[in-house]
């Protein structure tokens, strides 16, 4: 922060005119300014794709304002109580999949972090009191609607596993687009990817060693998404390597250039674009899985799901599955992916069967 910076922006007031009488004038300023330059480090440190959650979320805050002619500026306890009344009840804008107007649990908390944070940048923030309120009467509205039989939502999504990944790479034939979606699905689910983390991912951030190759992760949510993860060879089923999948995929793409993307965009005519999007990931996975044949609906994060239960059923440390997919030890998420696989293979219902006649 070099030399004196003029423009004060988003503290409020009260805060300022309460350091200038401590401080003075000048140092008032100084401070206002430091505070707006932490906000900017903050903005260019979030990942875009929390950025746009976070802005599709204030527009739904938006319209809920406008609706009920509220001030957009005021999250107190009635507004934001009100609010997520408003989203499990009629928030959208089209019915979803069910038929219904509102919101899944979900959807309607990340819509309320989204106005709780927009509120306290716009210099007007909800108390925590306030806030907390709203999301303990958004978890009693959705389990009265659970109860009434409502069921909204998507549900997590399946995880990929090793007949499906024999199944994808089977179906995936040598033209570039076949060898790159390969590429793509195998190397993904070997690290757990996120969508975002694989279409983040340059030449640069994939490297061949002589046990198999590295990938380095940098796009992800949080510090332990910021990682190196090792992809060994697999010589007990080659069909599915994907240290093998990429050396194919790198041979038909030919480029060098540390900067390009890993996985780029490729049309129907087989041009070569940019960087593919998140959402263009999902769609390759959903679409070659589809063709292959799998009978449930993969999405890209099936990828990440489908590490933590096919290492769970293999008998993996979490510890090493936490790393591989960078997920804090003991992650909530994680363990309920490892579920999966314990629903069924470590289940109190499975092979019951009768004691012998005589026994207690």
């Amino acid at each position: 922060m070099d030399g004196p910076i003029e423009k004060v922006s988003r503290v409020p007031a009260e805060i300022r005119n309460a350091w200038a009488a401590r401080h003075g004038e000048a140092a008032a300023e100084r401070l206002a300014a430091a505070e707006d330059f932490a906000d900017a480090i903050k903005e260019a440190t979030i990942p875009p794709n929390t950025t746009d959650t976070y802005a599709k979320g204030w527009k739904v805050w938006q319209r809920f304002c406008a609706e009920q002619g509220l001030p957009e500026t005021e999250g107190s306890r009635g507004a934001l109580v009100a609010y997520v009344a408003w989203m499990l009840h009629e928030g959208r804008t089209t019915p979803g999949p069910n038929g219904t107007r509102g919101y899944a649990a979900t959807s309607a908390h990340s819509h309320l972090t989204a106005a709780i944070v927009g509120l306290r940048e716009r210099g007007h923030p909800a108390s925590k009191d306030d806030h907390s309120e709203a999301r303990a009467r958004l978890e009693a509205i959705a389990t009265q609607l659970a109860k009434g039989g409502e069921r909204r939502g998507r549900g997590k999504a399946p995880a990929a596993d090793l007949e499906g990944l024999h199944r994808v790479a089977a179906a995936c034939n040598d033209s570039l687009t076949g060898r790159r979606d390969q590429a793509l699905i195998l190397t993904g689910f070997h690290f757990a990817s996120r969508a975002s983390e694989v279409s983040g991912l340059l030449l640069a951030d994939v490297t061949t060693h002589a046990r198999g190759i590295k990938v380095a992760v940098v796009t992800g949510k949080t510090r332990r998404s910021v990682r190196t993860v090792a992809i060994p060879y697999n010589n007990d089923e080659p069909e599915i390597c994907p240290s093998r999948a990429w050396e194919r995929w790198l041979d038909a793409y030919g480029r060098t250039d540390p900067t390009a993307p890993a996985f780029p965009r490729i049309d129907r005519w087989g041009h070569i674009g940019g960087a593919m999007h998140p959402d263009s990931v999902t769609a390759a996975v959903t679409r070659v899985a589809q063709r292959s044949g799998i009978p449930i609906r993969w999405t890209g994060h099936s990828l990440r799901s489908g590490l933590a239960t096919e290492g769970r059923k293999n008998g993996k440390d979490p510890v090493n599955i936490a790393k591989q997919g960078g997920w804090a030890p003991g992650s909530k998420a994680m363990l309920g992916y490892m579920q999966l696989a314990d629903e069924w293979d470590d289940n109190a219902a499975a092979g019951l069967r009768r004691s012998p006649r005589g026994n207690s």
